[in-house]
């Protein structure tokens, strides 16, 4: 099964990585620089809603700690080849990113000493991704559509996105 991920405003998956005194977290990005979103990532948001779907489903789909393993495979979620080959090819990257910037204000309505914090973030994209072997598709096309959000600050208006089937592996 094929499917796009269109992301509605800045996300933010984090690599782990700083950017040293510049940024205090880095997005997931591949050897090219252009980010992506890895389909661990996808299988557990998809694992989480369709653990709320069917338990049976998601145990047999997605797999059971150390006692089976999933029926499904999960390709990461990147950039169409073309406009990714165009990126690359006129050295854009460094277009498909922000900068946020946060700090927590405390009780006296002061910002925190220390707690500045910048993000890196993605502009709105469109992602392409496929889920192979997946024998419950109408149930995994349910639990797409259940995730609105993914990242960091999801809850802070990051991250807002919309799964899309768009064709079938056979």
């Amino acid at each position: 099964m094929k499917y796009t991920i269109t992301f509605l405003d800045y996300w933010h998956l984090s690599s782990g990585l700083s950017a040293g005194a510049k940024l205090d977290s880095t997005v997931v990005k591949d050897d090219n620089g252009i980010a992506y979103v890895p389909g661990k990532t996808i299988k557990g948001l998809l694992r989480e809603m369709a653990e709320l779907i069917d338990k049976e489903f998601a145990s047999k789909t997605f797999g059971e700690e150390e006692r089976q393993q999933g029926s499904c495979f999960f390709s990461n979620a990147t950039l169409e080849e073309g406009s990714r080959k165009e990126i690359i090819e006129n050295n854009l990257q460094n277009h498909l990113y922000d900068e946020l910037t946060s700090t927590k204000i405390g009780e006296n309505g002061i910002a925190d000493d220390g707690s500045l914090r910048e993000i890196e973030v993605v502009v709105p994209l469109t992602l392409y991704g496929s889920i192979e072997d997946c024998q419950e598709k109408e149930k995994m096309i349910k639990a797409m559509k259940m995730v609105k959000r993914m990242g960091l600050n999801r809850s802070r208006g990051l991250g807002r996105c919309r799964f899309d089937v768009i064709g079938d592996d056979k």
